[in-house]
């Protein structure tokens, strides 16, 4: 026995019931001439029974008696209702309507999966391929780019004279924000930093807003090997100590090191100095000066 709203009309004014499936209405409109209120849905169907009534009654064996609003939900959760969504449970897991689970192969279904996945596949490659063309055809417009430059530079000097000021305008830019340096521990420099800790403190350049024209010339200038004459050996470099409070630092944001720009420190001999500059690491004891 399904649900049957007609056998609630003795209890219902009858002017709360539809005429058409003299079920309580849903959805109330009422016609122009006669103001008799109807059902929506039973307007809607010309005069038949109401969808609403047909849904009630396809649910055969389900007791429940409940209020008109909450007919929607249980329709959804009532163990009686074939079309309940459910859960596959031979393994693929594929959500179906009960009514359906007699007649699902999950083979077939996984098989679809499949093939759906591949179709998806061939359209990405297709889409990858398409991408790397236009990737390499914007590859050779910058080195052709960068030729047809090549080629003005070499025709007017100015140009490249124009170049280098806006790159050194760059660089004096970005060295006048960072903060001011001052290193207690100078037997903590780190002479031989390896690829992580060079990698973390690129990163920190970048972030500060080092122009990427110097970074990896900053980023070699950090290792020993690359130091000029005065820093190349430890010996050296004890030699020199007393000397290092003339450098001109400048902290790298959040980390225990510094910078030591070419642009700031002409005042020191050239066995001190690289250009564009030296990075330089240490344990501990770089402090900013505020």
């Amino acid at each position: 026995m399904g649900y049957d709203v007609t056998r609630f009309q003795g209890d219902v004014d009858e002017d709360l019931l539809c005429p058409i499936c003299s079920g309580v209405l849903e959805e109330p409109v009422q016609a122009p001439h006669c103001e008799h209120a109807f059902c929506n849905a039973c307007i809607t169907n010309s005069g038949s029974r109401s969808s609403r009534s047909a849904q009630v009654d396809h649910l055969p064996g389900c007791k429940a008696v409940l209020r008109l609003d909450q007919l929607p939900s249980h329709l959804k959760d009532c163990e009686h209702n074939p079309k309940r969504p459910v859960m596959c449970e031979e393994g693929c897991g594929l959500e179906m309507p009960k009514d359906e689970v007699a007649n699902h192969n999950c083979i077939k279904h996984l098989r679809t999966v499949v093939q759906q996945q591949q179709t998806k596949i061939g359209e990405l490659e297709k889409t990858a391929a398409e991408h790397k063309h236009q990737l390499a055809e914007q590859k050779r417009d910058i080195q052709l780019l960068k030729a047809y430059m090549r080629a003005i530079r070499s025709a007017n000097p100015n140009l490249q004279n124009l170049e280098e000021t806006i790159e050194y305008n760059e660089i004096l830019e970005w060295v006048n924000s960072l903060q001011p340096a001052r290193v207690t521990r100078w037997g903590g420099m780190i002479s031989t930093p390896d690829a992580v800790l060079q990698a973390v403190i690129k990163r920190s350049l970048i972030d500060s807003g080092c122009p990427l024209s110097i970074v990896n010339d900053l980023i070699e200038n950090a290792h020993e090997r690359n130091w000029p004459q005065g820093l190349a050996t430890l010996e050296t470099r004890q030699m020199n100590r007393r000397y290092y409070e003339n450098y001109v630092a400048k902290r790298i944001p959040g980390k225990q090191a510094v910078v030591v720009m070419a642009c700031e420190n002409q005042h020191m001999g050239e066995d001190m100095i690289l250009e564009p500059g030296l990075v330089m690491i240490f344990a501990h004891g770089v402090e900013e000066i505020l």
